[in-house]
C-alpha cells in the first residue's frame, strides 16, 4: 500500500506541476523509508522469527502515510490559491488564475458605443460621438477631477482640524485607609475636542494652495488638449476614408476603361486591324486595373476601421459617411500665417498648460522660501468630564466640569543641514525648467503652424492642377480610343492615355482630400478646433 501510494502521489505531483526540489525530496525520503521497512518485514518472515513489535510499528507507518497524503493536499490547495510564476523561460505561463481575469476583461473592456449602420454620419456628428465615447476623454476628465480634489485638499489647510474624542474609564481597586482596605469604584466619562490650527506660516500654505490651483488649471488645459488631438484624429481618419472611397471609385472607373480598351482590341483582332500582342497587352492592363482595385478596397476597409477606433467603437461595424462630392472644398486661405501664429499663442491648450505649470513651479518657490521663517500654531483641547465614585460602606457620589488646555507654539527650524537651501534651489530650477519648456512649446507651435500653412497653400495649388490634369487626361483618352477604333492610333497610345487618366483620377481624389486634411491640420495647430466657436471645415 505504501509503495503504490508514494508512486501515485509522485505522479500526481508531476501532473499538477509540483516540480520543486523540496517536494521531491520529501517524496523520495518517504519512499526510501517505506522500502526499508518492507525489507525488514520480509527478512523477519523469511527466517521464521517472531514478529515482535510489528503490531506496534504498523500504526506508525500508517501515520507516515497519512502525513504524506496531508502534505499532498496542503501543497495542492496552496498551488490552487496562491499566485504562481512561469516555470521556465522557454514556455508561456498558464495557470487557473487566467480564467477569472479573462472573464473580468470581457466585462471591463466591452464597448458600449455602437455605430448605426442605417445612418450617414457627417463630420460634426462623428466628432461629437468621439468626444462622448472615446476612453481618452474619460481618462483626461478623471485626471482633471483628481486635480480638483487635490486643490480642495490644499485649501483645507486654511481651516482648523477638529477631532472629537469620547472616553469611558472604569477603575476598581482596594484602597488602604486607616487600619484596613476599602474597595473603591470610579467611573469616568470624557467628551473632548482636539483642535489644531496654523495661524501664520509666512506663505507656506498659500504656496501649496497656489501650486495645486495651477496644477488644476494645467490639468484643465490638458483635458482640452486631449479633445484637440482627438478631433484631429477623427478629422484625419474621416478624410482618409473619403480618400480611400474616392480611390476605389477611381479604380473602378479605370477598370471600366481598361475593359473598354480590351474589347476594342479584341474586335480589331477579329477584323484584322490588330495583332495578338495588342490583345495580350490590353488584357494585361485589365488585370493590372483589377489588382489596383483590390488594393483600393483593402485600403478602404482599413480606413473604416481606423475611423471606428477613433470614435471609441468597434471596427467590426463600418461607419457610413458622406461622400466627398457632397463636401464643400475651399479654394483659398482667409488668414495670414502671422494671424494664425498669434491666435495659436493665445489659445493653444498645450501652451496654456505650460504657462500654468510655470505658475505652479513659482508657487513651489514661495513655499520653499517660507521654510526659512517660523510658523505659529495653536492647539485647543476642551474636555467635558463627568466622574462617579463609590467607596465601601459609603454611597455613590459624582462630580463634573469643563477642563482643557490652550497651547500656542512657535516653530522655527534653526538648522537642517542645508535641506531648506537645496529645496529652494530645486524649486528655482524647476521654475526655470518650466519656463524653458514653455519656450520650446512656443517654438514648436510656430514651426507647426508655418508647416501646416505651407502645406495648405500647396494643397490648394495642387487641387487646381489636379482638376486641370483630370480634364486633359479624360479628353486625351477619349480621343486616343476613338482614333484607335478607326485605325489611326496604335494600342500603345491608347494604353498610355488610359494609364494617364487612371493616375489623374487618383491624383484628383487625393488633392481634394488633401485640402481638407491640410485645413484640419491648420485648425489643429492653431487650436481653433477646441474654441467656443471653432473654425472647422464644414461638410
Amino acid at each position: 500500500m505504501g509503495w503504490s501510494f508514494v508512486s501515485c502521489g509522485l505522479r500526481s505531483a508531476e501532473a499538477m506541476g509540483f516540480r520543486s526540489l523540496k517536494f521531491q525530496e520529501i517524496g523520495k525520503a518517504y519512499a526510501a523509508h517505506r522500502a526499508n521497512v518492507l525489507v525488514h518485514d520480509t527478512s523477519i518472515r523469511d527466517f521464521g522469527l517472531p514478529d515482535r513489535g510489528m503490531a506496534a510499528r504498523r500504526p506508525q507507518y500508517d501515520k507516515a502515510t497519512v502525513l504524506f497524503a496531508t502534505l499532498l493536499i496542503v501543497v495542492a490547495i496552496q498551488r490552487g490559491w496562491s499566485q504562481s510564476v512561469p516555470l521556465a523561460p522557454n514556455s508561456p505561463w498558464h495557470s487557473p488564475q487566467e480564467k477569472p481575469i479573462e472573464q473580468e476583461a470581457r466585462k471591463v473592456l466591452s464597448k458600449e458605443f455602437t455605430v448605426d449602420s442605417t445612418k450617414t454620419y457627417s463630420l460634426g456628428e462623428l466628432i461629437n460621438s468621439a468626444e462622448a465615447h472615446n476612453p481618452e476623454t474619460r481618462l483626461a476628465w478623471e485626471r482633471a477631477l483628481s486635480r480638483g480634489d487635490a486643490f480642495g485638499v490644499a485649501r483645507s489647510e486654511l481651516y482648523p482640524t477638529v477631532a472629537a474624542l469620547a472616553l469611558s474609564d472604569t477603575l476598581r481597586q482596594q484602597t488602604y485607609l486607616g487600619t484596613r482596605y476599602y474597595r473603591q469604584t470610579l467611573q469616568t466619562f470624557d467628551l473632548a475636542l482636539d483642535l489644531n490650527y496654523t495661524i501664520f506660516d509666512f506663505g507656506a500654505r498659500s504656496g501649496r494652495i497656489n501650486a495645486a490651483k495651477a496644477q488644476l488649471l494645467a490639468s484643465d488645459f490638458g483635458f482640452n488638449d486631449v479633445h484637440r488631438r482627438l478631433i484631429y484624429r477623427v478629422e484625419t481618419a474621416y478624410y482618409q476614408l473619403l480618400n480611400a472611397i474616392g480611390q476605389e471609385a477611381a479604380a473602378r472607373a479605370s477598370l471600366a476603361n481598361a475593359q473598354a480598351v480590351q474589347q476594342s482590341a479584341e474586335e480589331s483582332l477579329k477584323n484584322g486591324l490588330a495583332t495578338l500582342p495588342d490583345v495580350l497587352e490590353a488584357r494585361s492592363e485589365t488585370a493590372q486595373a483589377v489588382y489596383i482595385l483590390q488594393a483600393a478596397i483593402g485600403a478602404e476597409d482599413t480606413a473604416r476601421g481606423d475611423l471606428a477606433t477613433s470614435l471609441g467603437a468597434s471596427p467590426l461595424f463600418p461607419v457610413p459617411v458622406q461622400p466627398i462630392d457632397k463636401l464643400t472644398i475651399p479654394d483659398s486661405v482667409e488668414d495670414s500665417v502671422d494671424q494664425a501664429i498669434d491666435r495659436a499663442l493665445e489659445q493653444r491648450p498645450d501652451l496654456l498648460q505650460r504657462v500654468a505649470e510655470i505658475r505652479s513651479a513659482t508657487a513651489r518657490v514661495k513655499e520653499a522660501r517660507a521654510a526659512y521663517y517660523p510658523a505659529l500654531r495653536t492647539h485647543i483641547y476642551p474636555d467635558s468630564q463627568y466622574q462617579y465614585g463609590m467607596q465601601q460602606q459609603l454611597p455613590w457620589d459624582q462630580t463634573g466640569g469643563l477642563n482643557g488646555q490652550i497651547t500656542f507654539s512657535l516653530e522655527w527650524t534653526v538648522f537642517d543641514g542645508g535641506a531648506r537651501k537645496h529645496r529652494l534651489a530645486e524649486a528655482l530650477h524647476d521654475a526655470r525648467a518650466a519656463e524653458a519648456e514653455a519656450a520650446v512649446t512656443r517654438d514648436q507651435i510656430e514651426n507647426g503652424i508655418w508647416t501646416a500653412y505651407s502645406n495648405l497653400k500647396t494643397a490648394l495649388r495642387q487641387r487646381e492642377a489636379a482638376a486641370a490634369l483630370l480634364q486633359a487626361a479624360d479628353q486625351s483618352y477619349n480621343a486616343a480610343l476613338e482614333s484607335y477604333r478607326y485605325g489611326v492610333r496604335n494600342l500603345v497610345d491608347v494604353t498610355v492615355a488610359q494609364r494617364t487618366l487612371a493616375q489623374a483620377r487618383s491624383d484628383d481624389v487625393f488633392a481634394r482630400t488633401q485640402v481638407l486634411t491640410s485645413l484640419a491640420a491648420l485648425a489643429y495647430q492653431t487650436g481653433d478646433s477646441v474654441r467656443t466657436n471653432p473654425v472647422r471645415p464644414q461638410p
